[in-house]
């Protein structure tokens, strides 16, 4: 549990972050945009440091699927744009993904 805590702080992190050089860069916005942008990704980096695991490419292996599924959460709540059926079924696929890598290995 404390893994996917840890998951999703740096899931946020990650999407607000690199959500903050999109707002500049593609809706021309100030660049002053990408300041907490920057604070979100050293969280982004600061949290995937906090699970345990044998291997830091095991940790960003395993993270893949949060990431995903936060990255739909945010199409849908952020963007307004709800997921489709083909979204669900791939974050589902790579949650499956997240588990085995996650829970299969010894720490």
């Amino acid at each position: 549990m404390q893994a996917l805590a840890f998951f999703l702080i740096a899931a946020l992190g990650e999407i607000f972050g690199c959500y903050t050089f999109w707002v500049w860069l593609r809706l021309g916005k100030s660049i002053l945009w990408i300041v907490p942008g920057v604070l979100a990704l050293i969280v982004f980096a600061f949290a995937l440091t906090k699970v345990k695991a044998s291997n830091a490419g095991r940790v960003y292996a395993a993270y893949g699927g949060v990431y995903i599924l936060s990255s739909l959460v945010w199409l849908w709540l952020a963007e307004g744009v709800k997921p489709d059926k083909y979204d669900l079924l791939g974050v589902t696929i790579c949650l499956l993904g997240t588990v085995v890598i996650l829970f299969s290995h010894h720490r």
